[in-house]
């Protein structure tokens, strides 16, 4: 067996509670680490069932901490992410390339290298008082999940939460995780203000898919749970079926649709799946390993609906697909939205209520900023 067969051996499987299978190169370098595979053997004799891959946390030390989002198809402007990695894991991962700017691999490094925003809190702080700033919304998070694990000791997000709350700054929230009502008391003091609401990920309602598909994120049933506590709090809450993945997850589409509508959801989206760069090789063995039966198949439907490629990243395509089998999609599931009406247009946070707190100047004299 060749060195690069027992890497694969190594890794594909044997990382328990985990999403990636591989941990390929970075793209952006030329130099590759090769294990000798006597110690790959010596590795896999030792641990038959399996290695665990402990998480890392890093510190990132940017500067600033409200990013500008210029995609057009993104209905959005700002995003705060309080880290860089996602120890959920979720194999289809569409943030996972993000990983290679650091010099880390999208796979496994991606989930168990995370990267930390630890004075994230203080440098909004400094942002929103800047006289430029006026208020617009600002979602959490674009290309990594605030209520990951980590965050339940960390607290990066929450703190970021009570900034906002100085300043009655609107926030939007995309998670999958049930932590996220944890902060409930704080989003009822920006939900008195029109300024906050959230969004919750459903993939699949099968406990098994999604402790393969999403190892560290939380069930499905805690993620309906936590629509029906958010709901229940005043705070307005959709469900993203994202991504709806062809051949695995789409014919879940109206149950879960049904499902969310009971719980308290006002509305709902999808996006379908995308596999931009390395995440091409990652889904697909993750494909091959779990789904051995319908990989071919299910390969074949993701083309079919990308003009014959694994994907296509062109705007306004790239998060509903082409072709006769995507259309069919989108009109089924603006189908269901009506049936269980979930078709109401989602409700504008709003930023009339921000204000600049009263900050302490030289001399311990009190001064307001302008709004």
């Amino acid at each position: 067996m060749s060195e690069a067969e027992f890497a694969d051996r190594l890794v594909q499987g044997k990382v328990r509670g985990r999403g990636a299978g591989l941990n390929p190169g970075n793209r952006f370098e030329t130099i590759r680490l090769h294990v000798l595979g006597e110690h790959l053997e010596e590795v896999l004799s030792e641990n038959p069932d399996g290695t665990q891959v402990r998480t890392q946390v890093y510190t990132d030390t940017s500067r600033t901490i409200i990013n500008p989002v210029d995609s057009p198809d993104i209905g959005f402007k700002w995003t705060i992410n309080p880290y860089r990695g996602c120890e959920h894991g979720c194999i289809y991962c569409y943030a996972r390339p993000g990983h290679e700017m650091l010099g880390m691999s999208s796979g496994l490094d991606f989930e168990t290298k995370i990267v930390a925003k630890r004075d994230g809190p203080e440098l909004l702080r400094e942002a929103l008082m800047k006289p430029f700033w006026k208020g617009e919304n600002i979602v959490m998070s674009g290309v990594t999940d605030p209520y990951q694990p980590v965050e339940a000791k960390l607290r990066i997000t929450r703190r970021i939460i009570e900034v906002c709350c100085e300043f009655n700054q609107p926030l939007s929230f995309i998670t999958k995780n049930h932590l996220i009502t944890r902060d409930i008391d704080l989003f009822k003091r920006l939900a008195e203000h029109g300024a906050v609401s959230a969004a919750i990920s459903i993939t699949t309602l099968d406990p098994r898919t999604t402790r393969i598909m999403e190892p560290r994120a939380s069930t499905p049933r805690d993620r309906l749970a936590t629509v029906r506590e958010l709901s229940a709090a005043g705070i307005p809450v959709h469900v993203m079926v994202a991504p709806i993945v062809p051949g695995i997850t789409d014919h879940e589409t109206p149950a879960i649709l049904e499902a969310a509508a009971k719980a308290g959801a006002s509305g709902a989206g999808y996006v379908l799946l995308r596999l931009p760069h390395q995440n091409k090789e990652l889904f697909l063995n993750w494909l091959r390993e779990h789904f051995p039966d319908r990989a071919a198949k299910v390969e074949n439907k993701i083309r079919e609906m990308r003009g014959g490629k694994l994907y296509n990243a062109a705007w306004f395509e790239r998060g509903k697909g082409t072709g006769i089998m995507a259309d069919q999609l989108g009109i089924n599931f603006k189908m269901f939205l009506r049936r269980y009406g979930l078709d109401k247009p989602a409700p504008r946070r709003s930023g009339s209520a921000f204000r600049r707190p009263a900050r302490t100047g030289e001399g311990n004299q009190p001064f307001l900023f302008a709004v």
